[in-house]
C-alpha cells in the first residue's frame, strides 16, 4: 500500500494529539510526520486535523481514518507478532507476561528453561495491564483468578495461588494476635488500594474487617509485603512468599475461600508452535513442585 506511511503517520497524531509525539513513535523527523500529513491531506482532498497552539485534534473525517487506520494497525501487530512465534526452533523472543507477585515462581523457571536454551531472549512483562495475546503482544500468559474467556486462546490450569493471612514478629510485639475471626475486627490491616477487588481473600476481609482498620493500603504486592513485614499491620501474601521467612507467623490456618487458581494461557495460532509448546509443557512440570 503506497499510502501506508503516510496513513500510519496521520493515525499516529491523531492518537497522540502532537507531531513530536507521533515522531518520537514512528522515529521519524517531525518535518516528515509534517509533510506525510499534508500529503495525505492533499491525496484525499479534505482536511484530517485542526491546527491550534496546544497540537492537532481530528476533524470528522480524521476521526474515521483515525478508527480505520486503528483496526489496520492492530491486526498488523497481530500478524508480526503469529509470524515472529512461527519458527520451528526454540530461538528469537519468548514473551511471558503475569503478574509481579509471580515472578518468584515464573522467574527461575524462565532462567533455567532459557540456560536449556541458550539462541532464546526472555522478555518477562509484569502488571495489572492485560497483555493481549490475540495481538501478538505476549506468547504466554499466567494469569490468576476466575478462567479468562477471551475467544481464541487456548487456556489451562497449571497451580493454585495459596494465600496466607500473616502477621510480622513486630506487628505482634505490639498488638498480639487475633484469638479468631470475631477477633480480627480489633486489629489492623495492610490491603489494596483498590476498591471492588476480585481477589477473592480481599473480598473475604472486606466482610469482616471496618474499612477503617485496613489503614495501609497500595496496589503494589511487593509494598504491601514490605509493610506486613514491617508491622504496619496483618495482611495476606501468598504460599511461596513465606519462605524463609521467619519473621512472618500464620494468623489463622488458610480458608479454601483465599486461594486463586492459575491459568497457562496461549493463542490458539501460536499454542503449537515450538517454541510456545517446549516452554509450556516445561512450566507444567515445574508447577507441579510449586507450594500451594
Amino acid at each position: 500500500m503506497d499510502d501506508w506511511d503516510e496513513i500510519r503517520t496521520a493515525y499516529q497524531v491523531a492518537r497522540l494529539g502532537t507531531v513530536s509525539g507521533a515522531a518520537e513513535v514512528l522515529g521519524v523527523h517531525h518535518a516528515t510526520v509534517i509533510r506525510h500529513v499534508d500529503a495525505l491531506e492533499a491525496r484525499l482532498g479534505v482536511k484530517l486535523f485542526q491546527r491550534h497552539a496546544r497540537g492537532y485534534t481530528p476533524t470528522e473525517a480524521g476521526a474515521d481514518l483515525l478508527q480505520v487506520a486503528q483496526v489496520t494497525d492492530d491486526q498488523f501487530t497481530q500478524l508480526f507478532g503469529r509470524i515472529r512465534g512461527r519458527g520451528e526452533g526454540v530461538t528469537g523472543d519468548l514473551v511471558v507476561t503475569s503478574l509481579a507477585e509471580l515472578s518468584p515462581l515464573l522467574t527461575p523457571a524462565l532462567v533455567d528453561f532459557q540456560q536449556e536454551n541458550p539462541g532464546l531472549i526472555v522478555r518477562y512483562l509484569t502488571g495489572v495491564r492485560v497483555f493481549r495475546l490475540e495481538y501478538g503482544e505476549a506468547h504466554v500468559a499466567v494469569r490468576a483468578g476466575p478462567m479468562p474467556e477471551q475467544l481464541d486462546n487456548v487456556v489451562q490450569p497449571i497451580a493454585t495461588q495459596g494465600m496466607v493471612l500473616v502477621a510480622s514478629d513486630r506487628y505482634i510485639a505490639r498488638h498480639g494476635l487475633p484469638a479468631d475471626e470475631g477477633d480480627l475486627a480489633r486489629h489492623w490491616f495492610v490491603g489494596d488500594d483498590q476498591s471492588g477487588s476480585r481477589a477473592p481473600f480481599n473480598r473475604w476481609l472486606a466482610d469482616l474487617v471496618p474499612s477503617e482498620r485496613i489503614r495501609f493500603r497500595t496496589s503494589d504486592t511487593e509494598t504491601m509485603r514490605d509493610a506486613i513485614g514491617a508491622g504496619a499491620g496483618i495482611g495476606f501474601v501468598t504460599r511461596w512468599e513465606m519462605v524463609g521467612r521467619s519473621d512472618l507467623h500464620e494468623v489463622m490456618a488458610p480458608r479454601p475461600v483465599w486461594s486463586a487458581p492459575l491459568w497457562l494461557v496461549t493463542h490458539v495460532d501460536l499454542h503449537r508452535t515450538a517454541k510456545v509448546r517446549a516452554f509450556t509443557a516445561f512450566l507444567k512440570e515445574r508447577a507441579k513442585s510449586w507450594p500451594s
